[in-house]
């Protein structure tokens, strides 16, 4: 008998944020301030549990969407990024590129510790909550977990992390 290994696999349209970013590129350079609406899809994969799931679907778009809602309509920095500053004040974030200068409100921004707005890292920032969500309000470590973060219509990064 051949081993069996199942995956499931979430994307919702209420799986989306809509946010505002900019990233820097190729030598440092800076784009503009721009948004996207971005959709997740999220997989995991293992073995059938005593319940005949690999995990429920419900709880992973659960989980999936208080991640997602806590980024939706914000802007979305990096505060690790080597080439733009970041100064979090209590009424305002104030960020810094060369001879560029932003000011937004404190409230209508997502300070997030990775280097860059990318697709491919914010997949990884939601893969990160998801997995610490995922075992502490479910008592559940998937096998594998997989965040696609799609940022236009054919456009998107998957990231994947195996326990």
């Amino acid at each position: 008998m051949p081993s069996e290994r199942f995956k499931v696999r979430v994307t919702k349209d209420h799986l989306t944020f809509c946010c505002g970013h900019f990233i820097s590129y190729r030598g440092h350079q800076c784009e503009r301030l721009h948004g996207h609406n971005y959709r997740t899809a999220v997989e995991v994969e293992g073995v059938l549990q005593e319940d005949y799931y690999v995990f429920d679907f419900i709880a992973l778009k659960k989980r999936t969407k208080e991640i997602t809602d806590e980024l939706d309509h914000h802007m979305l920095l990096a505060t690790r990024n080597p080439v733009i500053a970041v100064d979090d004040t209590p009424r305002c974030v104030r960020v810094k590129y060369e001879d560029r200068e932003w000011q937004f409100p404190r409230g209508d921004c997502i300070l997030l510790p990775i280097e860059n707005t990318t697709a491919e890292l914010l997949a990884r920032y939601i893969a990160g909550r998801l997995w610490e969500s995922l075992r502490t309000n479910e008592n559940f470590t998937p096998e594998v977990l997989r965040v696609e973060v799609e940022e236009a219509p054919g456009q998107s990064a998957t990231v994947e992390w195996r326990a």
